[in-house]
């Protein structure tokens, strides 16, 4: 009997679990870069589906996209016999070229529990120490530290506390800016329902990010033949050196 009790109420557990699940829209999933690209507004919007009424107690929803991780070199300078030199660096095994995360809340943390942070790795530190720093280097923390403020800097990496509207604690939806210096890759999406502090429910998508036309041919010559892509580069200097230079000359004749 108390077997049965304990199963029934882990089934239980899971039923309400599953109570409240994601259903997803997104204003477009794939992203093309051309010479004219300075950036891009993603709409991410969607419901949340319930087979029961709506608690009491508030709902919340974390939205974060994450593009192509890749290692990182980071160094510090310091001042010596006048002059500033790379003193000290530390590589990162893989920090995402791109992280935005958004939510409802103003404060991450009353989103998120710091327990669940570290199983579903959404905060920006958590992100990049996934893979980390090396640990027998001193202070390897403040090098990443260094790399999230350079990259906020940048606008690559984005804290948007608040920015996640939700309707009726059913509908759903924020924006999230993409700049123009984005890395070709999949860029993962991830959805978390979230209440106090306990992830309810998670799901994840992916935004395609290329370039297209000239770009993409340009940026393939140079990876698979990068002979061809300089002297092709030399020629069109010259080229663009020489019409110039006819161009001046039929000015001053006139």
């Amino acid at each position: 009997m108390t077997r049965f009790l304990f199963a029934l109420f882990m089934f239980s557990g899971v039923m309400l679990a599953q109570a409240e699940e994601i259903v997803l829209g997104m204003s477009q999933n794939e992203v093309a870069i051309t010479a004219t690209f300075d950036g891009s507004n993603i709409l991410v919007f969607g419901a949340i589906k319930r087979d029961s009424p709506i608690p009491k107690v508030p709902l919340h929803v974390i939205v974060s996209i994450t593009g192509p991780s890749k290692p990182v070199v980071v160094r510090r300078k310091a001042q010596q016999f006048g002059i500033w030199l790379n003193k000290d660096m530390v590589e990162v095994d893989a920090a995402p070229s791109f992280y935005a995360i958004a939510t409802t809340g103003s404060f991450f943390r009353e989103v998120l529990s710091e327990t669940e942070d570290l199983q579903h790795n959404v905060s920006i530190n958590r992100a990049i120490s996934l893979a980390g720093a090396p640990k027998n280097t001193p202070n390897a923390q403040n090098f990443t530290d260094a790399l999230i403020r350079i990259r906020r800097e940048q606008g690559l990496y984005q804290s948007l506390e608040g920015t996640v509207a939700l309707d009726q604690q059913t509908l759903f939806r924020t924006t999230i800016k993409m700049p123009a210096s984005l890395t070709e890759g999949e860029y993962k999406t991830r959805i978390f329902l979230t209440r106090e502090g306990r992830v309810l429910n998670k799901f994840e998508t992916s935004i395609d990010v290329r370039k297209v036309g000239l770009e993409r041919f340009l940026f393939k010559l140079s990876r698979d033949s990068p002979l061809t892509y300089g002297l092709l580069s030399i020629a069109i200097a010259i080229m663009a050196g020489w019409l110039a230079s006819a161009f001046f000359q039929v000015i001053r004749s006139r």
